[in-house]
């Protein structure tokens, strides 16, 4: 079901339709925690590292891998990183899953007239082949991914891409994600936090709070074409 936790932002930037919406892409619109938990865990056994629960997986991964891997794996991260690439390109493809009620949602929203774009911290070209993949592409007008930037999500220079010849006087731009580090990334770029995941926001969980939270695909269309234009 879907949930409006306690409002961040003045009420009228969410609840009319939006202008744009820009959407994460792992977990968001596509599951692809078992396809990461697996590839992940290769590389962290090769280099000697006792691998993750799935657990400790979807706390942890959030991070672009060029932000997050030279924490984890130091002076080796390099050597990781292609480790962990070939791995994940074997399989990723064969299981991509789209979540349900993803591609009703993008179709709805698209026949509104809203744009549409991707900010995502998966690396651009396995990014957008995914999308392809998928027969997505045409949706959006921008695919953004890690590396594509001089800085990846959270900072906001992806989302200024992906916003390119938008103009903000025209409506609301939500920003849609399953973790904080979306909700981060809309604060910080000026759009509107929406939280698309099954688990409500959490006490504290969050340092820049979502506008509004849905619980799957299904619940964000039901409220967007409640407020759709006639």
């Amino acid at each position: 079901m879907s949930t409006v936790p306690s409002v961040s932002v003045p009420r009228e930037d969410f609840s009319v339709f939006p202008r744009a919406v820009i959407f994460d892409w792992d977990n968001t619109l596509i599951d692809s925690w078992p396809v990461l938990h697996e590839a992940l865990n290769g590389t962290l056994r090769a280099f000697g590292h006792a691998p993750w629960t799935f657990g400790e997986t979807r706390r942890r991964v959030a991070r672009s891998l060029r932000d997050s891997f030279p924490e984890l794996f130091e002076a080796r991260w390099m050597e990781a990183r292609d480790d962990f690439y070939a791995r994940f390109q074997s399989i990723h493809l064969d299981r991509l899953t789209p979540l349900p009620g993803a591609e009703n949602l993008l179709n709805d929203l698209r026949d509104q007239g809203v744009y549409l774009a991707v900010v995502s911290n998966k690396k651009g070209p396995i990014l957008r082949r995914e999308a392809a993949h998928l027969g997505w592409t045409d949706h959006f007008a921008h695919i953004v991914g890690a590396d594509d930037c001089p800085r990846d999500k959270p900072a906001p220079d992806p989302v200024l891409r992906a916003l390119d010849g938008v103009s903000r006087e025209e409506g609301a731009i939500w920003f849609v994600g399953d973790s904080p580090i979306d909700m981060e990334c809309a604060a910080g770029s000026g759009c509107v936090g929406v939280l698309l995941r099954p688990e409500a926001p959490e006490p504290g969980e969050f340092a820049h709070s979502p506008a509004l939270h849905f619980g799957d695909c299904r619940g964000l269309g039901g409220f967007v074409k409640a407020r759709a234009p006639l």
